[in-house]
């Protein structure tokens, strides 16, 4: 796995501390979007479909270092939207690295070149950019051509530059193992700093509906692909030994929602990253007003197909530390790719779907366009 020893020192630390004053629940990744817009309009992403208004929101510096600071997470990723269309994401990623916390940018690349020399070269950051395959497949999964050239050359210039470069691939249910494989290979041939994979996930609001994972897939499809990887050992992935043992199937996890928590414009998201069924304006709130148990595969409906690495990476951590020696293993020898999967968790007591998204959103928008008429009104009160 191509995690650097800075980070699994420093995240190991904090859970230790998480562990041994008796802390239920803890936060092991800030994902931040500080805004929707994009410069793409992927099938599978349910994050841009807003009216302008919406898509012109911006998280400022101080909300976002504020948002930071409360979380106290020791990782942070910075997504969206396209985060580079933020004018002042410079600021906000010194900010991030000032606290001496980890700075993940995930970027589609295609500014890339035009703010690069924005950025300084630093071991608590790294760009991610998103690849979802060969050149083919990722240009398809982004409705537009050329997209996967220009990530390829913005890699080679953020390598040059002496920048921490990894990617980040989703999959989906039309995805080859084989073909999928050989893009892994090409893509270490890169030189990439290491890469991260997840299953899709099915967004209520995305536009494609028809190729999203169920888990029963999921796992078949992973199983194929890190079969032809030797386990997975022929690639280096920054992401948990123990998560991607989960989605080969060989261990079954309860997902962990409140361990990687999502800022956006609208406040804290309720419940996960995925799923906005409500906002609250900080994130003590977000952790201790969130009826947690409603929610995750076996209680709630939305979340029967979910193994995404934003719920189920920190459980597969916290394993990793109370179980030393599972990942130990996998290390060594691999991920089981044959065999018997380990048997799921029941959905026969799942609560059905609510769809309240569009309803929360309407709401918070109307309140968000009073305030700014009331602050609107007050400076010319005080002119």
């Amino acid at each position: 796995m191509a995690i650097p020893f800075r980070y699994i020192a420093k995240i190991g630390v904090y859970l230790l501390k998480q562990h041994l004053t008796g802390v239920r629940r803890y936060p092991l990744v800030l994902m931040m979007e500080p805004l929707f817009r994009c410069n793409l309009a992927c099938a599978g992403c349910g994050k841009i479909d807003y009216p302008d208004h919406i898509l012109n929101k911006r998280l400022s510096v101080e909300d976002a270092l504020r948002s930071v600071d409360e979380c106290g997470a020791p990782v942070v990723v910075v997504a969206g939207g396209e985060p580079l269309l933020h004018k002042d994401l410079p600021q906000i990623v010194e900010g991030i690295i000032a606290r001496r916390k980890f700075a993940i940018v995930c970027t589609n690349a295609l500014l890339l070149a035009k703010k690069i020399d924005l950025f300084k070269p630093s071991p608590y950051f790294t760009w991610s950019i998103h690849l979802d395959g060969d050149k083919e497949m990722h240009d398809h999964a982004v409705c537009q051509d050329g997209v996967y050239d220009r990530a390829v050359e913005a890699i080679k210039l953020a390598k040059s530059k002496g920048f921490r470069v990894t990617t980040n691939s989703t999959f989906f249910s039309d995805a080859d193992p084989a073909r999928v494989a050989k893009f892994l290979d090409a893509t270490s041939a890169l030189g990439v700093d290491g890469m991260t994979l997840s299953p899709g996930y099915a967004y209520e609001r995305a536009p494609d509906q028809t190729h999203f994972l169920n888990r029963t897939r999921t796992k078949e499809l992973f199983r194929a692909i890190l079969r032809r990887g030797r386990g997975g050992k022929a690639w280096d992935f920054t992401q948990s030994s123990l998560f991607m043992n989960f989605l080969a199937g060989n261990v079954s996890y309860r997902c962990t929602p409140w361990g990687m928590p999502l800022r956006t414009v609208f406040g804290w998201q309720r419940p996960c990253y995925l799923l906005g069924e409500g906002y609250v304006p900080t994130f003590r709130k977000l952790m201790e007003e969130t009826n947690w148990d409603s929610y995750g595969v076996g209680n709630y409906e939305k979340c029967a197909d979910c193994m995404v690495h934003c719920g189920f990476e920190a459980t597969a951590v916290a394993d990793s530390v109370r179980r030393p020696w599972r990942a130990a293993a996998v290390a060594l020898f691999g991920v089981r790719t044959e065999g018997p999967m380990a048997p799921d968790i029941s959905l026969e007591n799942q609560r059905p779907a609510e769809y309240v998204f569009d309803e929360n959103v309407a709401k918070l928008s109307e309140l968000r366009e009073h305030e700014a008429q009331q602050r609107a009104q007050q400076r010319s009160t005080a002119a």
